[in-house]
């Protein structure tokens, strides 16, 4: 879990903005990018969930290794 520690800016007393220290904001954004690469692959093993694989030497055979 990353650590957040913002300053919360506020206009006519309702919170409105949250300012986090830049190396802050790049874990997040790198986090955010892992979890986007996390659900896509996912999707792409849920999608592949069904067909079906070759041995090595089947691939080796079909590629002619």
């Amino acid at each position: 879990m990353i650590a957040v520690h913002p300053n919360i800016l506020e206009k006519n007393g309702k919170k409105e903005f949250a300012v986090l220290p830049f190396e802050e904001f790049l874990q997040i954004q790198e986090e955010l990018l892992d979890f986007e690469d996390l659900k896509d692959l996912r999707a792409a093993k849920n999608k592949e969930q069904n067909v079906k694989g070759l041995s090595l030497s089947e691939a080796k055979k079909e590629l002619k290794i």
